[in-house]
Protein backbone atom coordinates (compact mmCIF):
# COMPACT_ATOMS: atom_id res chain seq x y z
CA UNK A 1 0.00 0.00 0.00
CA UNK A 2 1.40 3.40 -1.03
CA UNK A 3 2.57 5.72 1.70
CA UNK A 4 2.74 9.50 1.48
CA UNK A 5 5.19 11.67 3.39
CA UNK A 6 2.95 14.15 5.22
CA UNK A 7 4.46 17.16 6.96
CA UNK A 8 1.26 18.06 8.84
CA UNK A 9 -2.52 17.91 8.83
CA UNK A 10 -4.34 20.79 10.49
CA UNK A 11 -7.67 22.62 10.52
CA UNK A 12 -7.91 26.36 9.94
CA UNK A 13 -9.30 28.97 7.54
CA UNK A 14 -7.98 29.35 4.01
CA UNK A 15 -5.90 32.51 4.19
CA UNK A 16 -5.32 33.33 0.52
CA UNK A 17 -7.02 33.67 -2.84
CA UNK A 18 -10.53 32.78 -3.94
CA UNK A 19 -11.50 30.71 -0.88
CA UNK A 20 -10.17 33.15 1.74
CA UNK A 21 -12.02 32.65 5.02
CA UNK A 22 -13.31 29.16 4.17
CA UNK A 23 -12.83 26.54 6.94
CA UNK A 24 -10.46 23.93 5.54
CA UNK A 25 -8.47 20.86 6.44
CA UNK A 26 -4.91 21.30 5.22
CA UNK A 27 -2.87 18.27 4.19
CA UNK A 28 0.72 19.41 3.71
CA UNK A 29 3.08 17.11 1.81
CA UNK A 30 6.80 17.10 2.59
CA UNK A 31 9.23 18.09 -0.12
CA UNK A 32 9.40 20.48 -3.04
CA UNK A 33 11.23 20.59 -6.36
CA UNK A 34 11.88 24.36 -6.04
CA UNK A 35 13.69 26.49 -3.49
CA UNK A 36 12.03 29.89 -3.75
CA UNK A 37 13.85 32.61 -1.80
CA UNK A 38 10.60 33.92 -0.28
CA UNK A 39 9.14 30.56 0.75
CA UNK A 40 7.60 30.81 4.21
CA UNK A 41 6.84 27.13 4.69
CA UNK A 42 9.02 24.56 6.39
CA UNK A 43 8.03 21.29 4.74
CA UNK A 44 10.99 18.92 4.83
CA UNK A 45 9.98 16.89 7.89
CA UNK A 46 7.12 14.44 7.90
CA UNK A 47 5.77 11.01 8.62
CA UNK A 48 4.61 8.36 6.20
CA UNK A 49 0.86 7.74 6.05
CA UNK A 50 -1.38 5.62 3.85
CA UNK A 51 -4.41 7.08 2.06
CA UNK A 52 -6.59 5.39 4.69
CA UNK A 53 -4.63 7.00 7.54
CA UNK A 54 -4.91 10.42 5.88
CA UNK A 55 -8.68 9.99 5.48
CA UNK A 56 -8.97 8.95 9.15
CA UNK A 57 -6.94 11.97 10.27
CA UNK A 58 -8.99 14.51 8.30
CA UNK A 59 -12.32 12.92 9.20
CA UNK A 60 -12.22 14.42 12.70
CA UNK A 61 -12.78 17.88 11.21
CA UNK A 62 -16.23 19.11 10.12
CA UNK A 63 -15.33 20.92 6.87
CA UNK A 64 -15.54 19.04 3.56
CA UNK A 65 -13.08 21.52 2.03
CA UNK A 66 -9.63 19.89 1.93
CA UNK A 67 -6.54 21.76 0.73
CA UNK A 68 -3.66 19.65 -0.52
CA UNK A 69 -0.51 21.72 -0.28
CA UNK A 70 3.17 21.44 0.42
CA UNK A 71 5.96 21.62 -0.42
CA UNK A 72 4.82 20.65 -3.88
CA UNK A 73 1.89 18.20 -3.83
CA UNK A 74 2.04 17.37 -7.55
CA UNK A 75 5.19 15.36 -6.84
CA UNK A 76 3.26 12.98 -4.58
CA UNK A 77 -0.52 13.18 -5.07
CA UNK A 78 -1.99 10.07 -6.71
CA UNK A 79 -5.29 8.89 -8.19
CA UNK A 80 -5.56 6.55 -5.19
CA UNK A 81 -5.50 9.40 -2.66
CA UNK A 82 -7.86 11.59 -4.73
CA UNK A 83 -10.33 8.68 -4.92
CA UNK A 84 -10.05 8.01 -1.16
CA UNK A 85 -10.71 11.69 -0.36
CA UNK A 86 -13.71 11.83 -2.71
CA UNK A 87 -15.04 8.58 -1.24
CA UNK A 88 -15.28 10.25 2.16
CA UNK A 89 -17.09 13.27 0.69
CA UNK A 90 -14.20 15.72 0.47
CA UNK A 91 -13.94 18.67 -1.92
CA UNK A 92 -10.28 18.66 -3.00
CA UNK A 93 -8.35 21.85 -3.65
CA UNK A 94 -4.68 21.66 -4.62
CA UNK A 95 -2.07 24.41 -4.33
CA UNK A 96 0.71 23.75 -6.86
CA UNK A 97 3.58 25.48 -8.60
CA UNK A 98 2.34 23.79 -11.79
CA UNK A 99 5.63 22.15 -12.75
CA UNK A 100 4.22 18.59 -12.71
CA UNK A 101 0.93 17.08 -13.88
CA UNK A 102 -1.87 16.46 -11.39
CA UNK A 103 -4.12 13.41 -11.13
CA UNK A 104 -7.62 13.66 -12.57
CA UNK A 105 -10.60 14.47 -10.40
CA UNK A 106 -9.29 17.42 -8.41
CA UNK A 107 -12.12 19.89 -7.73
CA UNK A 108 -10.08 23.13 -7.58
CA UNK A 109 -6.55 23.89 -8.78
CA UNK A 110 -4.62 26.91 -7.56
CA UNK A 111 -1.47 27.38 -9.62
CA UNK A 112 1.25 29.65 -8.29
CA UNK A 113 3.98 29.58 -10.95
CA UNK A 114 7.51 30.46 -9.93
CA UNK A 115 9.28 30.84 -13.29
CA UNK A 116 9.79 34.52 -12.59
CA UNK A 117 12.16 33.62 -9.70
CA UNK A 118 13.34 30.21 -10.95
CA UNK A 119 13.49 30.29 -14.78
CA UNK A 120 13.72 26.48 -15.03
CA UNK A 121 10.35 26.11 -13.21
CA UNK A 122 8.27 25.72 -16.36
CA UNK A 123 4.52 25.28 -15.87
CA UNK A 124 3.05 22.20 -17.51
CA UNK A 125 -0.59 22.81 -16.51
CA UNK A 126 -2.69 24.06 -19.40
CA UNK A 127 -5.33 25.68 -17.20
CA UNK A 128 -6.29 26.20 -13.59
CA UNK A 129 -9.18 27.54 -11.56
CA UNK A 130 -7.04 30.11 -9.79
CA UNK A 131 -3.76 31.70 -10.79
CA UNK A 132 -2.02 33.14 -7.72
CA UNK A 133 1.10 35.17 -8.34
CA UNK A 134 3.42 36.39 -5.60
CA UNK A 135 4.30 39.92 -6.68
CA UNK A 136 8.00 40.81 -6.52
CA UNK A 137 7.97 43.53 -9.24
CA UNK A 138 8.30 40.99 -12.04
CA UNK A 139 7.04 41.66 -15.56
CA UNK A 140 3.43 40.51 -15.24
CA UNK A 141 3.08 39.89 -18.98
CA UNK A 142 4.75 36.50 -18.46
CA UNK A 143 1.44 35.25 -17.02
CA UNK A 144 -0.75 36.34 -19.94
CA UNK A 145 -0.71 32.87 -21.49
CA UNK A 146 -1.92 31.06 -18.35
CA UNK A 147 -5.60 30.13 -18.66
CA UNK A 148 -7.34 30.69 -15.34
CA UNK A 149 -10.88 31.35 -14.14
CA UNK A 150 -9.56 33.79 -11.53
CA UNK A 151 -6.31 35.75 -11.18
CA UNK A 152 -4.92 36.82 -7.80
CA UNK A 153 -1.92 39.00 -7.16
CA UNK A 154 -0.35 38.76 -3.73
CA UNK A 155 2.40 41.08 -2.50
CA UNK A 156 5.50 39.19 -1.42
CA UNK A 157 6.18 39.15 2.31
CA UNK A 158 9.83 40.16 2.38
CA UNK A 159 10.09 40.36 6.16
CA UNK A 160 10.84 44.09 5.83
CA UNK A 161 7.87 46.27 6.87
CA UNK A 162 8.82 49.21 4.64
CA UNK A 163 9.36 47.03 1.57
CA UNK A 164 6.12 45.15 2.29
CA UNK A 165 4.18 48.44 2.34
CA UNK A 166 5.69 49.43 -1.02
CA UNK A 167 4.90 46.06 -2.57
CA UNK A 168 1.33 46.20 -1.22
CA UNK A 169 0.83 49.66 -2.74
CA UNK A 170 2.26 48.53 -6.10
CA UNK A 171 0.10 45.40 -6.07
CA UNK A 172 -3.05 47.44 -5.39
CA UNK A 173 -2.17 49.87 -8.20
CA UNK A 174 -1.51 46.99 -10.59
CA UNK A 175 -4.89 45.41 -9.82
CA UNK A 176 -6.61 48.77 -10.29
CA UNK A 177 -5.03 49.25 -13.71
CA UNK A 178 -5.46 45.57 -14.70
CA UNK A 179 -8.93 44.62 -13.40
CA UNK A 180 -8.67 40.98 -14.44
CA UNK A 181 -6.45 40.64 -11.34
CA UNK A 182 -7.69 40.64 -7.75
CA UNK A 183 -5.71 41.43 -4.62
CA UNK A 184 -4.89 38.49 -2.36
CA UNK A 185 -3.46 39.01 1.10
CA UNK A 186 -2.12 36.40 3.48
CA UNK A 187 -4.96 36.94 5.94
CA UNK A 188 -3.84 34.02 8.10
CA UNK A 189 -0.70 36.04 8.87
CA UNK A 190 -2.70 39.23 9.44
CA UNK A 191 -4.97 37.57 12.01
CA UNK A 192 -2.26 35.26 13.38
CA UNK A 193 -3.68 31.83 12.63
CA UNK A 194 -2.16 28.82 10.84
Amino acid sequence: MKQYKINEIFYSLQGEGYHTGTPAVFVRFSGCNLRCPFCDTSHEEGRFMTAEEIVTAISEYPSRFTVITGGEPSLFLTDELVAALHACGRYIAVETNGTHPLPDGIDWVTCSPKYDVIPSAKVCLTKCNELKVVYTRQDMRIYDSVIADWRFLQPCDTGNARENRLLLHETIEYCKSHPSWRLSLQTHKLINIR
